[in-house]
């Protein structure tokens, strides 16, 4: 009875007896609108929903995964992102969270997917192997394939979290030994959100789930099944090194000095151009950090078929968008004039001018030192 009782709380009334103030509440409900691309608008709307909507079942799979998206998905900069997810939704079921193990853990399961049966959101972490009649991923001597079968039979929705139950993961990538494949590849009746990246971001996890669990219906996808709200720009669009990239100016190598002062890792490999995902805007760690900011080329982890798509540190030919892209080494010798608009011209001509700035000073550095050492 006390757990049925439970199930019925709100989100609202959840948060509050978690003992978190109306202030945080309000405060959380800005935050994750503003994660989720709703207009501020919408604040009002999400807060009412989350004062009144009971709280959704979440089952949560786990199969071929190196649980690096449930590492991601519990440290989140916000501390009441961690209790939405771990608490507020109703998680019933996760092999790696939860305190309850083998038959215990089966059996609570199974009763919350027989009794939310059509209600319940299904997470799956990781690939599905095939080959030999999928014996390389068992839990309790079933099959990954089987389990997820039954899993999803009662779900509203599957949300696919990671490039693994994505697009295959490393798992998928060639010869692919044990026949891994994503989540659509098994479940062809179920609406599916992938949340690819390896890992996603935390908050980027928390709304899709969030959003889902308010409005009832899923997200805007984009043509690969991705939430349009966090994979909707390219890295490239919301790098800070972006100017660089557009002044021709770049790293040549990890240790050079233009690697010290932060230039674009384009001619090292970086995959940011070519790969959607939030990365620049929301980040890991409260946003302090991801791969470029530490100084490594983005490796397009969030991207189909990224383990096989060439060599991590080759670079990209060809990069689609503006002239100034496709020509970024010729960035010196555009032509300011020719079939582009006045605004594009300011922008070539500022970041020429940015390059010329920086060279110059430069030089007046080596001259300066010259004199000081005469």
């Amino acid at each position: 009875m006390k757990k049925n009782l439970q199930r019925e709380e709100t989100f609202y009334e959840s948060i509050i007896r978690k003992g978190y103030s109306r202030r945080d509440f309000l405060k959380f409900a800005t935050y994750m609108a503003a994660f989720m691309g709703l207009e501020n608008t919408m604040v009002g709307q999400l807060v009412k929903t989350m004062e009144t909507k009971k709280r959704i079942p979440v089952i949560w799979e786990h199969f071929q995964e190196c649980t690096g998206c449930s590492e991601s998905f519990i440290r989140s900069d916000h501390p009441l992102v961690a209790d939405v997810i771990l608490d507020t939704i109703s998680l019933d079921y996760t092999d790696t969270l939860m305190a309850a193990a083998g038959h215990q853990a089966e059996s609570a399961k199974q009763a919350s997917m027989k009794e939310n049966y059509g209600k319940y959101i299904l997470v799956v972490e990781g690939a599905i192997p095939t080959k030999d009649d999928g014996v390389y991923c068992t839990i309790a001597g079933r099959t990954a394939v089987e389990i997820i079968k039954e899993s999803a039979a009662g779900a509203a929705a599957i949300l696919a979290f990671g490039s693994c139950s994505s697009w295959g993961g490393i798992q998928a990538a060639s010869p692919n030994p044990t026949g891994a494949v994503p989540v659509d590849a098994i479940i062809k009746d179920k609406p599916i959100i992938k949340v690819p990246g390896c890992p996603p971001i935390s908050e980027v996890m928390t709304g899709v789930v969030l959003f889902y669990a308010m409005f009832g219906k899923l997200p805007e996808l984009d043509d690969e099944g991705r939430p349009k709200q966090f994979y909707g720009k390219r890295v490239h669009d919301s790098c800070y090194r972006r100017p660089y990239f557009d002044a021709g100016l770049f790293a040549e190598t990890f240790d050079s000095e233009e690697a010290k002062k932060g230039y674009c890792l384009y001619k090292l490999g970086c995959r940011g151009p070519v790969t959607y995902n939030s990365c620049g805007t929301i980040g890991w760690n409260g946003g302090v950090g991801f791969p470029i900011k530490s100084g490594h080329p983005c490796i397009g982890c969030s991207e189909n078929n990224f383990w096989d798509n060439g060599p991590f540190y080759e670079r990209l030919e060809n990069i689609p968008g503006m002239g100034i892209e496709a020509t970024a080494d010729k960035i010196g010798k555009i032509v300011l004039g020719a079939a582009v608009g006045g605004a594009a011209v300011h922008a070539v001509a500022t970041n020429i001018f940015k390059k010329k700035e920086i060279d110059e000073n430069k030089e007046m550095g080596e001259i300066n030192e010259q004199n000081l050492n005469e």
